[in-house]
């Protein structure tokens, strides 16, 4: 499964038909969104200024559009004690993924999560979302992140 997932997103890079001054444009929006959304945790700044209204969301969770997305997660972001540490963030052409340890609340272990955005024309179009619980064993010594 994590195989198929990580090949579905590889596929996706790899499709990305963008120039390298997209590349860049769009490293500095998902930049930027990311320190809105995930580290001051502004939902509503970061999806308006960032988010397409028609914003197509993959979560079967969250209803399709920008408002929808904001309705769904400002009550989760603006817990107390939520936490959303960014590992890492991938950008190719008119794709991003963004890496990291979300935790609802401080007593949970959370999990790890892979945001993946396409862009058109600098504007975040459609999400994806791929959530792994923290396990409390591992069959190997290798951390999450």
């Amino acid at each position: 499964m994590i195989r198929a997932v990580a090949l579905g997103v590889a596929g996706m890079l790899l499709m990305a038909a963008a120039s390298p001054g997209d590349t860049e444009r769009n490293r500095a929006v998902i930049g930027d969104f990311a320190r809105l959304f995930y580290a001051e945790k502004d939902v509503r700044r970061a999806f308006m200024t960032y988010v397409a209204p028609d914003y197509i969301q993959h979560n079967p969770g969250i209803a399709d559009g920008r408002d929808a997305a904001i309705a769904a997660l400002e009550p989760m972001f603006s817990k107390p004690g939520a936490a959303f540490d960014i590992k890492r963030i991938i950008v190719d052409g008119d794709y991003a993924v963004i890496h990291l340890h979300g935790r609802g609340d401080p007593a949970s272990a959370g999990g790890a999560v892979a945001d993946i955005y396409r862009l058109k024309d600098g504007r975040i179009v459609e999400h994806w979302d791929v959530l792994q619980p923290m396990p409390t064993t591992a069959a190997n010594p290798h951390p999450m992140f």
